[in-house]
């Protein structure tokens, strides 16, 4: 596999299509970073640490539905493995006029755009959520 985060948006748009509630990815400390800031800004119940069938360490996402639709109506993957998408702090772009969030890994860590503005720092943005 070439891009876990590519391949764990994949499985979270796929789950949440199908109204599932719970979604399976394999662990890594990105693919946690980047769940902790989808927690944050609301978009999934939370996650947790487990272990897969495999025996090999996975985490466990909570999907998150209002009114029987998922929260997440899109989750673009942005900066790729063929082509890295780095942005200054000026530069980061705004999802649907600030209702949706880009999630951007910078040198103080992976956070939300919103943040990486508070904290004046760019980075590269590894994907959109709305």
């Amino acid at each position: 596999m070439n891009d876990p985060i590519a391949d764990m948006l994949t499985r979270i748009r796929n789950s949440s299509m199908r109204g599932k509630s719970t979604v399976s990815t394999p662990a890594s400390k990105l693919r946690a970073w980047v769940l902790d800031v989808l927690a944050d800004e609301g978009y999934i119940r939370g996650y947790e640490k487990t272990t897969g069938a495999d025996g090999h360490p996975a985490i466990e996402i909570s999907l998150k539905y209002y009114e029987g639709e998922p929260v997440i109506r899109e989750l673009k993957r942005v900066s790729k493995p063929g082509r890295r998408v780095y942005m200054g702090v000026k530069d980061i772009p705004q999802v649907r006029q600030g209702l949706g969030v880009s999630i951007v890994s910078t040198p103080q860590g992976v956070m939300s755009d919103a943040a990486a503005r508070n904290a004046n720092v760019g980075g590269e943005v590894l994907c959109t959520v709305f």
